[in-house]
């Protein structure tokens, strides 16, 4: 990058000014990483400090049948497939209420669009799981969910909300995005949920109360100027509302495992390749930078091992999500050594091993208790290893 135009970028940056399309593309041609993050540390550190939050959350997926097929997805099956599976809601609610002993503060309620359940299933479930954790916040559906509801109820996103919300849902989940610009879009995505009607309903939930948060996937097909256009949409979307507590780069992931049944569901893998760390550093990054009126950047472990997202942290997130046990959307598509669970304690302690103090938050973003920091023995200076 021009030594200018470098110059240029940082003085907008500390003045606070906001960066435009064309920053955000220049800033994504920068070879320099280490300068990148560091700008974006600036920023993250000037809203955050030297906190890194964190909850004790639970994923649970209660149907996989999809009548989509995106062509990135590894998690949908099909009726009658082997291990195409529904969970009846009291099965739901025995799997939850076997996560309440461990502190859970969220569960995180995705699924597939499922052709035969009928809408009653959702807010049903959602109000017996709520009764049997009363404590536990519903982070529940995607937009593209609550599209395919009123598609199967005849009701509108506006009266779903309301019943979900009077049912127990305390946010909707951030996933259907992926990449909003049709160039990319028509090639990833099998179902007809698109910007126009996944920005209507945050924006309806927005309007209710509710905070949401926002996704991204990528490292596939997409181009920078493709992840800069979402980034823009969402922001500009939030000038608006106000309602996103958190962006969240999600990873593309290759598929690893679906041999099981002989069939490969993952249609991108063959003409792509998955996103370095490096890439995957410069994407949270550039997304803090842009992203100005977003109050947190999120690093997803799952999807991005446990080193890299310690390095995330340096890179412009301050928020690593979670203590996951099983999150089946990724996990039935890598194979590279992401672990399954990551207690409190683990995050605890490599949220410390990165430099920063833990704190441990709720759906809403509230405090439920700080952490202490770092020990500051241990960076004293390094000791040479036994041989």
């Amino acid at each position: 990058m021009d030594v200018g135009l470098k110059r240029e970028l940082e003085d907008k940056v500390r003045a606070g000014e906001r960066l435009t399309r064309e920053d955000g593309i220049a800033l994504y041609a920068s070879d320099d990483l280490a300068w990148l993050g560091g700008l974006a540390h600036e920023v993250r550190t000037r809203k955050n400090g030297d906190v890194v939050h964190f909850n004790v959350n639970r994923h649970l997926n209660m149907t996989n049948v999809c009548t989509a097929s995106c062509a990135y997805c590894s998690f949908q099956r099909k009726p009658g497939e082997k291990d195409a599976y529904t969970m009846r809601i009291e099965e739901a609610v025995r799997l939850a209420k076997a996560m309440e002993s461990e502190n859970l503060t969220e569960l995180h309620i995705v699924n597939g669009l499922h052709p035969n359940l009928p809408w009653r299933y959702y807010p049903r479930s959602l109000r017996e799981l709520k009764a049997a954790l009363p404590n536990v916040s519903l982070k529940a559906f995607t937009a593209t969910e609550i599209h395919h509801f009123e598609t199967i109820s005849g009701l509108s996103a506006s009266e779903i909300l309301d019943e979900l919300i009077d049912a127990g849902l305390e946010s909707l989940t951030g996933g259907g995005a992926e990449i909003f610009d049709w160039e990319v879009r028509q090639h990833i995505v099998d179902h007809r949920t698109h910007w126009e009607d996944w920005s209507r309903i945050h924006r309806l939930a927005h309007e209710k109360g509710l905070k949401t948060p926002s996704t991204m996937l990528y490292g596939h097909i997409e181009e920078p100027r493709h992840r800069v256009d979402h980034v823009l949409r969402l922001r500009e979307l939030q000038d608006e509302t106000g309602g996103f507590q958190v962006f969240i780069p999600l990873r593309y992931q290759h598929d690893f495992v679906d041999m099981k049944d002989g069939k490969i569901r993952n249609r991108l893998q063959a003409r792509t390749q998955m996103a370095t760390g490096a890439e995957a550093l410069k994407t949270f990054a550039v997304s803090r930078l842009l992203f100005d009126n977003v109050p947190h950047v999120k690093v997803f472990w799952v999807m991005h091992g446990v080193q890299t997202a310690q390095l995330a942290l340096q890179h412009g997130a301050d928020d690593m999500d979670g203590s996951v046990v099983e999150y089946k959307i990724t996990h039935d598509a890598d194979n590279f050594g992401t672990p399954n669970k990551l207690t409190r304690e683990d995050l605890l302690d490599l949220i410390r091993d990165a430099g920063f103090r833990p704190v441990e938050r709720n759906t809403r973003y509230e405090i439920i208790r700080e952490y202490e920091g770092p020990d500051p023995a241990r960076r004293d200076e390094p000791q040479p290893m036994r041989v």
